[in-house]
């Protein structure tokens, strides 16, 4: 006698098909980005993007991702921003729990840049192991 399935939480709601899955993932890789692969091409030198800290300016003194632009979101408008024209930015903020960046990234992607997010923040960065500058932005 064959045995009836077992009920799954994860398979409640069925995966998606392949091409969906694909256009869903490729679609959010367009977006985020991980401290990871912003650590390898800032090591790299030259980088084709600008790190932007969307926090605030006490925040972002008492730490920071080394070479990121202090660019509080509620302070984000074309005056602020003129001098970014041209080029790719990545946004984040303290963690996976706040969305400075997602505010900040909404804002600039408004203004015309292209932007993707740092996925975890500060905390994220510091997960890693990663070295974290302080003091106010230059």
């Amino acid at each position: 006698m064959a045995s009836a399935p077992r009920f799954s939480l994860v398979l409640e709601t069925p995966p998606a098909a392949p091409a969906v899955a694909e256009a869903h993932f490729a679609a959010r890789l367009a977006f985020e980005t991980d401290p990871s692969d912003v650590k390898a091409d800032l090591d790299k030198g030259d980088a084709p993007f600008v790190v932007v800290d969307c926090r605030s300016a006490t925040s972002f003194a008492a730490g920071h991702v080394p070479g990121a632009l202090n660019l509080p979101y509620r302070t984000i408008a074309p005056e602020t921003t003129e001098h970014l024209r041209g080029k790719a930015l990545v946004t984040y903020c303290t963690s996976w729990h706040c969305n400075a960046s997602t505010k900040g990234a909404l804002r600039l992607a408004r203004l015309g840049f292209q932007v993707k997010e740092m996925t975890g923040g500060m905390a994220g960065w510091r997960h890693e192991g990663y070295p974290v500058a302080t003091g106010p932005s230059a």
